[in-house]
């Protein structure tokens, strides 16, 4: 529980940077990532916005890694998928499975290919923005671009109470754990059942402490958040127009080419 996003966030250099910037850096990367027809731009992509968050945002390498393993395992699983069962073309790779034959054709791991990419490239591109800008200056520039404030309230409250529950839940758990509440099949559905349970009455519980604390501090419906305005730097500008003329040219030139 001490090592979730939000605490890299507060500890990187990139932290300081305008939010604004870092937003456009980010969709930028997710609207070229998505629109390229070919691998090379994405690939370009996630490789800058990683070099970026790990080099320049101060985030541990090996931590980078686990956090982009989680999600490239549903990727990879998706991208075989792709490659094995679509496609047209030569066969590159053909075999035999329990007397059912598989083969993978070359516009199949084209297609594969660039899934995958696209995939690594919003995924880095995420990350970048999670690791170096908290939550709560994200919900400040989200008020500030006008959205509802209800959805931002919400999205506020709904992001601060689950690390509340998850830590609650976690101390349930440790507590039927050390009693032996896990110790068979049959402790373990009756325990995930108490647990559930008194998670429910635990959140309900919490949900009236905090009405009636808003309240006692004349809560009006709204929450003030404070947005710092941090100016953008002219090497910033020349590195973010060198980074987004670089990708526009990757992605003119590379838009006709097949890597397979």
């Amino acid at each position: 529980m001490s090592n979730i996003l939000d605490d890299y966030a507060l500890i990187s250099p990139l932290r300081h940077r305008n939010n604004w910037l870092k937003l456009a850096i980010v969709f930028f990367g997710l609207l070229v990532g998505v629109s390229s027809s070919s691998p090379i731009s994405p690939f370009f992509i996630a490789f800058c916005m990683g070099f970026t968050t790990v080099a320049l945002g101060r985030t541990p390498f090996k931590l980078y890694l686990k956090l982009l393993l989680a999600p490239l395992g549903f990727a990879v699983t998706g991208v075989l998928i792709i490659a094995f069962f679509s496609g047209s073309g030569q066969d590159l790779l053909s075999f035999k499975l329990i007397g059912y034959p598989f083969s993978v054709k070359a516009d199949g791991l084209e297609l594969s290919l660039l899934v995958l990419s696209r995939s690594i490239s919003g995924m880095c591109c995420l990350y970048f923005l999670a690791l170096t800008t908290p939550m709560i200056e994200l919900f400040a520039v989200l008020k500030s671009s006008r959205l509802p404030e209800s959805f931002i309230e919400l999205s506020m409250l709904i992001y601060r109470y689950i690390f509340v529950f998850l830590d609650m839940a976690l101390s349930i758990k440790y507590a039927q754990t050390v009693r032996l509440g896990y110790s068979n099949f049959r402790r373990s559905i009756y325990s995930m059942g108490m647990l559930g349970s008194t998670l429910f009455i635990r959140s309900w519980e919490q949900g009236d402490k905090l009405f009636l604390a808003m309240n006692s501090r004349c809560y009006d419906g709204k929450m003030t958040l404070f947005e710092i305005h941090r100016p953008v730097r002219p090497a910033e500008l020349v590195l973010t127009f060198a980074y987004f003329l670089s990708t526009l040219i990757l992605f003119y030139f590379t838009k006709n080419i097949s890597i397979v």
